[in-house]
């Protein structure tokens, strides 16, 4: 059975792996990218230092990590959430879990007080775009500030 919960501390390095891992199968462990996150050793102490963020993990029963996404502040005048780093397993791909975890991080957004949530990613990353569309996110043709993923050149929105 495969559970989506809140990130803990003895995730940091899994996940840290399952991202880089990822970027580096479509070619994107270039800088611009989540790659070189400087949270990314450490996303529990990043996400759990502020109310308006969270991340949420997809692990086995028996704990292994099979991937996660998360949720943080964007435009917070605006009450923009940012979707961060949506990453899979490749065994976990195809079985609906990213779904689920779009599930915990919008319900999340929505209870913080968040009226929208944006994200960014790169062509390359076909099926994740396709995810998006799907779940209901809309393509804009640019970003909706300079952020410091510089190599994304898609972006969504999605009101919630």
């Amino acid at each position: 059975m495969i559970q989506i919960r809140p990130i803990e501390n003895r995730d940091n390095s899994a996940l840290a792996h399952i991202v880089q891992h990822s970027l580096k199968a479509y070619q994107l462990d270039i800088p611009g990218t989540a790659y070189f996150d400087p949270e990314l050793s450490n996303l529990s102490q990043y996400y759990q230092s502020s109310s308006k963020r969270q991340y949420f993990v997809a692990s086995t029963d028996n704990g292994d990590i099979l991937g996660g996404n998360g949720i943080a502040e964007y435009d917070a005048k605006n009450r923009i959430a940012e979707l961060q780093k949506l990453y899979l397993t490749e065994n976990a791909r195809g079985k609906h879990l990213s779904y689920k975890l779009l599930d915990a991080a919008i319900n999340f957004a929505k209870h913080a007080g968040y009226k929208e949530v944006y994200l960014e990613t790169h062509h390359n990353l076909k099926t994740a775009i396709h995810l998006y569309r799907k779940y209901g996110f809309s393509e804009l043709g640019h970003p909706l500030n300079h952020g410091e993923h510089s190599a994304m050149d898609r972006f969504f929105i999605m009101e919630i």
